[in-house]
């Protein structure tokens, strides 16, 4: 069984209000470069590595348009209150950071890499992004190739963890394994004993659904039929045929805005939630097009985000930088990222992005424990030894720049489809389980 301890059930949890968000840069929360330039993104090669110029830039490298645009408006949130807390706090090596927003796009485009273009042209020192993993994989070895350190607040993709990146990759979520261990424990502790499995074709979607049936089988269930699918197919009734051959109890959905479609096949084919347990992850479960399905369509679908719950007050003060913000899903691990890296300059006394990368796992592990900028910073400042604990988690990282602890929330959906429906439950463990 799953090495995981539950972190209490949530007994109340406020309401969030439906999506209504655009795929355009608007509401990321700031300018994109070629915005702030006048100028298209270039798309020349990277130029030499980046030399420390005593102005830490942070770059952003995440979704505006493409699959993922929903997670940028909380991202780019979370990322603009921390540089705010932190100039508040005196900025970093004595001098305000810099702050540089891009767009990701997503793997139909290439965007990405145009954007991490624009940014190594402006001397950025450490970069936040992909939020994809599949996006992150097309740009890493062009901003690590750069002596630049690359920083994901959302990549769960297990193959972070061995990835050839010179030292400077980092991220505050957790890999797809302990989101799959939750999830396959959840699947079998339900009771389901037959599962099916419909998940997109790439390293997230393959990585979560081998976790997945390896737990709930350790668990008693079998996995009676897997679709690895191409997300990018017109429909997909040949897919959801396959599940329906087996009539298992539980249906597994593991993939992006595509799932909209996904959804649409099971109802069509009379795999509905009401006889068969639905089970989502986190790049399907904030999804505008299910608002636009018939209410109950979703009612009792269970799913797994990472990250604890957004505190209030946070949720508050992302609101004041983006009224229009509803969505809070990886707002806490962006936030804790440009902290982290804030902070990792203060302790290297230096903006490279090499002896960023190199104090890392001191400030988040092992010293006395602040929660936030200013009095972590206050700590370095007076020769302290500092271990940030943020608001998604510990963070504590490992070796591998993955985070050693951390936390996936689940969630159930009510009547109306509205994400992230309610939080049953928030389960703590260690990556290595």
């Amino acid at each position: 069984m799953i090495r995981i301890a539950p972190a209490g059930r949530v007994l109340a949890v406020a309401a969030v209000a439906s999506l209504a968000l655009t795929a355009c840069g608007g509401s990321g929360g700031g300018e994109t470069a070629a915005q702030q330039t006048g100028s298209a993104a270039p798309s020349s090669a990277a130029p030499p590595a980046a030399k420390g110029d005593g102005t830490l830039t942070i770059g952003t490298v995440l979704p505006q348009t493409g699959s993922l645009a929903f997670l940028g408006p909380p991202e780019f949130a979370g990322v603009d209150q921390a540089v705010k807390e932190i100039n508040e706090a005196g900025g970093v090596l004595g001098k305000p950071v810099n702050k540089i927003h891009t767009d990701s796009g997503d793997t139909t485009t290439n965007i990405a890499s145009q954007s991490v273009d624009s940014l190594l042209s402006q001397k950025a020192d450490a970069i936040v992004g992909a939020a994809s993993s599949s996006v992150s994989e097309s740009i890493i070895d062009k901003i690590t190739g750069a002596g630049v350190l690359q920083f994901s607040p959302a990549n769960t993709s297990d193959s972070f963890t061995t990835i050839a990146d010179k030292g400077l990759y980092f991220r505050t979520a957790p890999p797809d394994k302990l989101q799959g261990r939750v999830l396959g424990d959840l699947i079998a502790g339900d009771g389901n004993d037959t599962v099916g499995i419909l998940a997109m074709q790439d390293s997230y979607g393959s990585g979560l659904a081998d976790q997945i049936s390896s737990t709930a089988e350790a668990a008693g269930a079998s996995v009676v039929e897997r679709v690895d699918y191409d997300p990018k197919a017109a429909e997909f009734s040949a897919d959801v045929a396959k599940i329906k051959a087996k009539n298992p109890k539980a249906i597994v959905l593991i993939g992006f805005e595509e799932t909209a479609k996904v959804i649409q096949e099971l109802v069509k084919q009379g795999l509905t939630a009401d006889k068969h347990q639905w089970y989502m992850v986190d790049g399907n479960m904030s999804n505008t097009n299910y608002q636009d399905m018939p209410k109950g369509t979703l009612k009792g679908v269970k799913g797994t985000i990472p990250g604890a719950a957004a505190p209030e007050d946070f949720r508050k003060k992302l609101q004041e930088l983006n009224p229009e913000l509803e969505d809070f899903t990886y707002s806490a691990e962006s936030y804790d990222a440009t902290n982290l890296i804030a902070l990792a300059a203060e302790a290297a006394k230096s903006d490279v992005g090499a002896d960023i990368a190199g104090k890392l796992m001191d400030v988040s592990k092992g010293g006395e424990k602040c929660k936030n900028f200013k009095e972590c910073v206050d700590l370095l400042k007076a020769g302290k030894d500092i271990d940030y604990d943020g608001l998604s988690g510990p963070v504590e990282f490992n070796e591998a720049g993955d985070p050693a602890v951390a936390t996936i929330g689940v969630y159930q959906y009510g009547d109306n489809n509205e994400y992230p429906g309610k939080a049953l439950e928030y389960r703590t463990g260690n990556i290595e389980g």
